[in-house]
């Protein structure tokens, strides 16, 4: 039935998986005001994290007595994307998604080992026609998923990662997922700023850079990246890691899209071909789970 929890966590990995599609939108109008680039991943998180600030005063009592458990999920999310921003700045963003996008089998090959659940002919199918798609969406041929750098490397850890959060969601779906969106923020925060103190001290924004952007991200940090958080950490807690990594694909689909309409891109036949075959592969398992119960 459409009503049921499980379309509704499929539902929930498809909406974040957008919304991570136009993450891109605030970080380039950032570093278009002259924010240094490793710094604009801590500014990021500052934003939700004072949002969220009268949440975690009154949720963390309960934060507390969810132990290490509970911080170990969302360390290990932050990590995530603390990774993932910084692997941007190091190298081309389209090598960064694709290492990143890896994550999939990481997922799936952690979901069977530590989780026992099946990996079925309809996921195997799935992955090899969203790896394709990539593929296409890139340029076949023309760039290899293979690390060759510090940035690579780090697009390669903040798929791994985020496949470990998938995993502990699934193990500890108990966990409330206002508070694993709490801490990821201000996890992020801590980790993203320490790395940005690390690699650019010199960096820190000034008011006079922080000032303008503040509008464009507020409205965007409130009506899209918090939803789309709590999104990303509610959905996979009732799914099985490697469906929830590739219905998290529809961010290659929307990026490749959004960065045509508003970054003036090309989107052309391939990029067509490639969105088509990502979004497939992204549906083709709910849209037979819905045909099964029909």
């Amino acid at each position: 039935m459409i009503g049921t929890r499980d379309t509704h966590a499929r539902l929930a990995c498809l909406y974040a998986g957008a919304v991570w599609g136009i993450y891109w939108i605030p970080l380039r109008h950032m570093a278009d005001a002259g924010i240094h680039q490793i710094w604009i991943t801590p500014l990021y998180f500052l934003v939700p994290s004072l949002i969220l600030l009268p949440l975690l005063v009154r949720r963390w009592a309960g934060m507390w007595l969810s132990g290490m458990t509970l911080q170990l999920t969302v360390i290990s999310s932050g990590v995530a994307l603390t990774f993932y921003s910084t692997s941007i700045v190091y190298t081309d963003v389209v090598r960064a998604i694709m290492l990143f996008y890896m994550m999939p089998i990481w997922s799936i090959l952690l979901a069977r080992f530590i989780l026992g659940e099946v990996i079925t002919p309809v996921r195997v199918v799935s992955m090899a026609l969203a790896l394709f798609g990539m593929l296409v969406l890139f340029g076949l041929g023309e760039v290899i998923p293979i690390p060759k750098n510090a940035g690579d490397w780090m697009g390669l850890v903040a798929g791994l990662f985020w496949a470990i959060t998938t995993v502990r969601l699934r193990m500890h779906e108990d966990q409330p997922a206002i508070d694993l969106t709490i801490g990821f923020f201000f996890w992020g925060l801590m980790l993203s700023t320490s790395l940005a103190f690390l690699l650019a001290p010199s960096g820190l924004p000034t008011i006079e850079q922080s000032q303008p952007v503040l509008p464009m991200l507020l409205l965007f940090v409130f009506f899209a990246i918090i939803p789309g958080t709590y999104a990303s950490l509610w959905g996979p807690k009732y799914l099985n890691p490697g469906v929830s990594g590739l219905l998290f694909m529809t961010e290659i689909a929307v990026g490749a899209l959004s960065v045509a309409l508003l970054a003036g891109e090309p989107f052309g036949v391939r990029e067509l071909a490639g969105v088509l075959l990502i979004a497939t592969a992204s549906l083709i398992e709910p849209l037979m789970m819905v045909r099964r119960r029909s």
